[in-house]
């Protein structure tokens, strides 16, 4: 296949949101290297060449220095320049903080927080070299507000947010652009692995993941600094998280998080 389409690359590809974000730069002319922790991904990857691009996969963990690396040097040995760039790993553990384990919550924090820099700065180097690019940061609507019971992914995901608009001002002028994407509760299998299936919120009606998808990538191509994925009443929910009270916030997301309620 030609190369003169160009590069886009999207960590956490192998399903969900990853995936659909993935799949919108590959109907939109983009060729895609991904990555994603399980086999899965090499699945999503045909499933783009099917659409018609090309795709390079590899399985790496973003939660270790090892695989943003190895990821890392798989691209650059594509010998191709990144045009857009979607960082979109995450992760949570779902439980009280006195129960859950304390590797499950430093690895939220290696993946969430630690993964995304590591790549962040590969990223925006790469591009500021070659004086062009777009940056989506996959964040969350819970960087918004405390999440009890998800107690490290809310934090994890709050740095993302203020990362990425931090970035944006850094790059001005420099061709490189970046944006937030602050997806609500969404149809993926995010509750379910982080062991809140059974809770309020693992129960509850969840965003179309190809919507919000649309929605990252959308706001991604229109320089705009960021969005919040997901339908009218997710978008609702953040303006009321700007005003409400932490404590008020707090009591709301444990009502809907604890598990066994």
């Amino acid at each position: 296949m030609s190369t003169e389409r160009p590069l886009a690359m999207v960590t956490g590809a192998s399903s969900g949101i990853g995936f659909e974000i993935a799949r919108q730069f590959a109907q939109n002319g983009f060729d895609v290297a991904l990555s994603g922790s399980s086999e899965r991904i090499f699945l999503a990857a045909e499933k783009l060449r099917n659409g018609g691009a090309e795709a390079f996969p590899l399985q790496a963990d973003a939660g270790t220095y090892e695989g943003i690396e190895a990821f890392w040097e798989f691209i650059l040995q594509l010998k191709r320049p990144i045009e857009a760039c979607a960082l979109n790993v995450g992760i949570a553990v779902g439980g009280a903080f006195t129960e859950t384990s304390l590797e499950d919550d430093l690895r939220v924090i290696a993946v969430n927080v630690t993964g995304t820099v590591h790549m962040a700065k590969h990223v925006v180097r790469h591009m500021v070299a070659n004086g062009n690019g777009r940056i989506l940061i996959v964040t969350s609507v819970s960087a918004t507000s405390p999440t009890p019971f998800e107690t490290t992914y809310g934090p994890s995901k709050a740095f993302g947010f203020p990362f990425a608009e931090s970035l944006r001002e850094e790059l001005r002028g420099t061709g490189v652009t970046v944006t937030a994407l602050l997806p609500g509760a969404t149809n993926t299998d995010f509750h379910a692995n982080a062991g809140m299936a059974d809770t309020p919120i693992g129960k509850a009606m969840k965003n179309d993941r190809e919507l919000v998808a649309k929605q990252g990538f959308d706001a991604l191509m229109n320089d705009i600094d960021h969005v919040v994925g997901g339908d009218d009443a997710t978008k609702q929910v953040v303006i009321e998280n700007r005003k409400l009270p932490e404590t008020v916030k707090a009591a709301r997301h444990a009502a809907i998080a604890r598990i066994g309620r």
